[in-house]
């Protein structure tokens, strides 16, 4: 459900669901920021691909936007990523290294197997999952974002990507701030020193 603010807010924290479009301008077939965030004169720092959920900053301070998405300044982000198979520490070394996709080589990582995340809402439609294919759930933290980068980066050692979650910003996090999809949450910027600099 859309909520509405009084007051003039320069940081709104969303929790994006699968499927939505980051952008406030009409898409034919899919809803879009517009449908959930009624702020004029407020962009997205960022973007999250339509199959891809969690975290997005939205702001109307175009120094703090800059501040979080450009990549001279880019703040680091957190995805948990479930994929199809088992990750080995050799495959985890090659994403910690940097992958070479083609176009370019991602920057160095971090990389871990982790434990579903018991706090991680289920997503709706569900992942189709195949039975005679195991998944596991990864942690990446990131110091770049180009398009659709941590699904081509697991891809590439041989652990595609079913589910992609980002789960932090920085130092602001869904676990710190809990939000279902769809829900946002106004923050006084002034209390993310570390987004200024």
């Amino acid at each position: 459900m859309a909520k509405h603010y009084t007051s003039a807010m320069s940081l709104i924290l969303f929790n994006k669901p699968f499927q939505v479009m980051c952008q406030f301008s009409a898409h034919p077939g899919r809803p879009t920021l517009a449908d959930y965030i009624k702020i004029p004169d407020i962009y997205p720092a960022g973007r999250l691909d339509a199959d891809s959920e969690g975290l997005l900053l939205l702001t109307d301070d175009g120094q703090l936007q800059h501040n979080i998405s450009h990549p001279a300044v880019k703040q680091p982000k957190t995805y948990m990523a479930q994929v199809e198979g088992v990750p080995t520490e050799v495959l985890l070394e090659r994403l910690r290294h940097g992958v070479d996709l083609g176009d370019f080589r991602s920057k160095p990582c971090q990389a871990r197997q982790i434990e579903e995340p018991d706090w991680l809402w289920p997503r709706d439609p569900p992942i189709r999952q195949r039975q005679d294919k195991p998944t596991s759930w990864l942690a990446l933290t990131l110091t770049e974002g180009k398009n659709r980068q941590v699904r081509r980066m697991t891809a590439a050692v041989g652990l595609p990507t079913l589910r992609l979650v980002r789960v932090a910003i920085g130092q602001v996090s869904l676990q710190s701030h809990p939000l279902w999809p769809g829900e946002s949450l106004a923050i006084d910027p002034a209390d993310l020193v570390t987004l200024r600099k």
